[in-house]
């Protein structure tokens, strides 16, 4: 295989859109960051995680501690557009915890049968509004998500209500990304665009 440096590869693929998708542990995270230290010497590693409890906590900073000084760490629960980032190679872990955070904030408002029934609709469209300002930016976005649906449908209301939603946000980034990668047990499977093996 042919070696190439890293200012060839961000020349390559800057100003473009990876979605890497899987289930847990599926090495969704691990993938992002191994495209993203191939393209860059200091990529930027936007967690969008809340710290639910000190269990959670730990896992964050053993995430940190893995990743090593390169990294440029960001954290960011729902506004990513805030950050500026031209020129940049960016890894967004996760779409799930970033729509989650939406999704729950949004149903704290929630009063009535009316605006339950705009609830999935209106965290769409505000994930939506989000990525394409975020995305606007000439950078190299690397986005890691969840295929949460792949199992059977829920019997409860709030979860189906959440899979649709990332169901749904899962495919509007889908259609906009330049390569998609699907993760089975470790193993990277190009579903669009060109399987780069110079990076994978």
């Amino acid at each position: 295989m042919p070696v190439y440096d890293r200012h060839f590869l961000n020349s390559f693929l800057m100003g473009k859109i990876i979605l890497i998708t899987g289930g847990q542990r599926s090495g969704k995270s691990l993938m992002a960051e191994k495209i993203a230290l191939a393209l860059s010497d200091n990529p930027v590693y936007m967690a969008t995680s809340r710290i639910w409890d000190e269990e959670f906590r730990v896992r964050v900073e053993k995430h940190k501690s893995r990743r090593g000084k390169q990294w440029e760490n960001i954290e960011e629960e729902k506004w990513l557009s805030k950050h500026q980032v031209k020129g940049r190679v960016v890894v967004i872990d996760c779409v799930t915890l970033w729509a989650t955070n939406f999704f729950f904030d949004l149903q704290s408002e929630v009063k009535s049968a009316k605006l339950a029934a705009l609830h999935v609709e209106k965290t769409l469209d505000m994930l939506k509004e989000e990525f394409d300002k975020f995305t606007h930016q000439d950078a190299t976005f690397i986005f890691v998500t969840n295929e949460i649906g792949s199992g059977g449908v829920s019997d409860n209301e709030i979860q189906r209500k959440f899979t649709d939603v990332e169901g749904w946000i899962n495919q509007f980034i889908a259609m906009k990304a330049d390569n998609v990668i699907l993760m089975i047990s470790g193993i990277p499977l190009t579903i669009k665009g060109e399987p780069h093996s110079l990076i994978l």
